[in-house]
């Protein structure tokens, strides 16, 4: 299993994804070579965020900032 899909696993697991995770998943994105495994995972992981399965800790900042 890549790396990129380890970090989703593991946040998809969780659900939760931190900053830290997003920066790592941001990063690898840019600068690894990933196949239709990896796409697909990242499309799960948004799925998930956007269903409310995955809660992301930078917008929870974000809200807490904009109050």
């Amino acid at each position: 299993m890549s790396k990129i899909c380890e970090v989703i696993q593991h946040s998809l697991k969780m659900g939760y994804l931190t900053q830290d995770a997003e920066e790592e998943l941001r990063q690898l994105l840019q600068n690894t070579k990933y196949g239709a495994s990896e796409l697909n995972a990242f499309a799960q992981l948004q799925h998930a965020a956007m269903q409310g399965q995955v809660r992301q800790q930078s917008r929870e900042n974000l809200e807490l900032t904009l109050s």
